[in-house]
């Protein structure tokens, strides 16, 4: 169990999302940067829809009410275990009583704790995902506060095995790690201003010349009225040959809308299930993570992509992602 001693800007319990229920008016949700919440699991036993904690630009205190295997994805926050500076993408068993302070996002803007077994939270449609506008899902269908205490599930054979290994050199220190993490090819570089590839929306010839080649070319900037529905960006005013009314229609993580003021937004977890306004470019899944990564005054640059260059990024990333996950396991038979 954890008590929640500080709870930062917005800390949420997200899986990898709810789905299903679209059809219904009912959002996804999930974790904004899926990647890292995939990672922070593996690193810890788990199965990778296990429920995190997602941290948002300014960390929470948390204190550990047992001895506890965890992992931290994502961002950097710079965390500490009682004073002590404490490594990311890490495997690390932490000591009961010890507390866990994350302070401001140094770079990115999100980071995923997990915990061996995952937190224990009530399953609501088939998800255990945070949907704070609707305050279902995730510890009382809201974002975590002082006193909060979660318990955790029963850990898997996996997360078991890293225990008792870790558990050997826990005396009087306040945790340990792992002397291994996972390969640099595998940690992403979070920049300041990403570039992120995009491939041409539905509705992409509707836009101007001048329009197609602005989203290309020019930068844009997040801003402050972003949050985890979607990204709003400022930058060239993007416009359509002419006005054309729109049927709503579905829309999905990474789908980029341009309202007629002709600024674009990224719809992004907690994005509504369809949409009208005219689609100028969808990001590729392999990027999602970047772009959720992004701050309010980041300036990005979209870069294009195809279909075809989009899906053999995506199976590149999901193969490096399975020799982790096979190199875990082999690491403990």
């Amino acid at each position: 169990m954890i008590t929640i001693i500080k709870p930062g800007l917005l800390s949420s319990i997200q899986d990898l999302g709810r789905y299903g229920y679209q059809k219904y008016g009912v959002i996804t949700s999930g974790a904004m940067d899926p990647f890292a919440h995939r990672l922070a699991n593996l690193l810890v036993g788990n199965k990778e829809n296990k429920p995190t904690i997602e941290i948002t630009l300014l960390g929470p205190v948390i204190q550990f009410e047992q001895d506890s295997l965890i992992s931290i994805c994502g961002g950097d926050f710079s965390p500490t275990i009682n004073g002590k500076l404490l490594r990311a993408w890490r495997t690390v068993l932490v000591k009961k009583g010890s507390q866990l302070k994350f302070g401001k996002a140094r770079t990115g803007c999100r980071a995923y704790l997990s915990v061996a077994g995952g937190f224990s939270i009530p399953t609501i449609m088939e998800s255990q995902s945070t949907y704070l506008r609707a305050k279902i899902g995730g510890f009382h269908g809201r974002s975590l506060q002082k006193g909060d205490q979660i318990m955790f599930d029963s850990p898997s054979r996996l997360s078991l095995k890293m225990i008792h290994q870790l558990s050997k050199n826990l005396t009087d220190q306040p945790f340990d790690e792992m002397n291994w993490t996972i390969t640099s090819d595998l940690i992403p570089n979070l920049k300041i201003n990403p570039t992120i590839r995009v491939m041409k929306g539905l509705q992409y010839k509707l836009f101007t010349n001048k329009s197609q080649e602005a989203f290309f070319t020019k930068p844009f900037t997040v801003t402050t009225q972003s949050d985890r529905m979607g990204y709003r960006l400022q930058g060239p005013h993007l416009q359509l040959e002419q006005a054309n009314e729109m049927i709503s229609e579905a829309v999905s993580f990474g789908t980029i809308q341009v309202p007629a003021e002709g600024n674009p937004i990224v719809l992004l977890a907690d994005r509504q299930t369809t949409g009208g306004y005219p689609k100028i470019g969808q990001v590729a899944t392999v990027d999602l993570s970047s772009i959720a990564q992004a701050k309010p005054g980041d300036r990005i640059h979209f870069s294009k992509i195809t279909h075809e260059e989009a899906q053999l990024l995506f199976l590149e990333l999901e193969t490096k992602i399975n020799q982790l996950k096979h190199g875990i396991y082999n690491k403990f038979r």
